[in-house]
């Protein structure tokens, strides 16, 4: 999961268009990677096993992963920065090399779950590059994941039905908002989360190979009203209006 500034406020860039202007805004854990920590602690729920949270950010980061264990998560992993914001490959190179040193402990994961992309800088590569880095099979943009016998079911919405994938186990999923209903963390859950293990480390920031040009806040969308008529007067427009649309015959 990333720790990211809140989505309801207005962003804003700095001067140099290179990251969000954060001195203003709260921070909360980005809305598909929190939907993907509720669909670890449902499977959880179903099959047992073991759980962990993962995030590379700053010290402060850690509220986030308290936030995931306060709802079951069972432990945590906090690769500590200095804030800055590293880039995907360098980003996924650091969770790849943590997921392979748990492993080697702890055994491996059946899933590893990802939002589809973070709410602030929106880059879609970090699941699909450590899924290569470990040779696991993908699936992304997804919202439905249900798992039976060895089996990641994997359902994508198209158009006006879903598609569906089958990926043997290990996998890796990226899944979007709206794959289901995030819990709030209970007081009861953050007083139990406050015991879990929390392993910290300070991974090592590569030189970085890839560029940022800029970032971009895309223009809302604009609204309009149109006035039909006032009165009686505006019976018939909006008649033809109902017809045009094809609610009215």
């Amino acid at each position: 999961m990333k720790r990211v500034p809140m989505t309801g406020g207005r962003i804003v860039l700095t001067e140099d268009k290179q990251a969000i202007e954060t001195k203003h805004l709260g921070f909360a854990i980005s809305p598909h990677e929190e939907c993907g920590v509720e669909e670890a602690v449902r499977l959880w729920e179903h099959h047992g096993g073991d759980t962990v949270v993962l995030t590379l950010g700053p010290a402060d980061a850690q509220e986030q992963l308290r936030d995931s264990m306060a709802i079951g998560i069972a432990r945590g992993i906090h690769l500590v920065t200095d804030g800055e914001e590293w880039d995907p490959e360098a980003t996924a190179g650091a969770i790849v090399e943590a997921v392979r040193a748990d492993e080697a402990a702890s055994g491996p994961f059946d899933l590893i779950f990802f939002g589809n992309e973070s709410a602030d800088s929106g880059g879609f590569q970090i699941g699909l590059r450590v899924a290569h880095a470990l040779d696991r099979p993908c699936a992304t943009g997804l919202k439905g994941v249900a798992v039976e016998g060895g089996v990641a079911r994997c359902e994508q919405e198209e158009g006006g039905g879903r598609d569906v994938y089958e990926l043997p186990l290990p996998a890796v999923v990226t899944v979007l908002e709206g794959l289901n209903l995030p819990r709030y963390p209970s007081v009861p859950g953050r007083m139990r989360a406050g015991k879990k293990p929390l392993d910290a480390s300070t991974p090592e920031r590569p030189a970085s190979r890839l560029e940022r040009s800029r970032l971009v806040v895309p223009e809302g969308e604009s609204k309009q009203a149109e006035v039909l008529g006032h009165g009686a007067d505006a019976a018939s427009a909006v008649v033809d209006l109902l017809e045009q649309i094809g609610v009215a015959s």
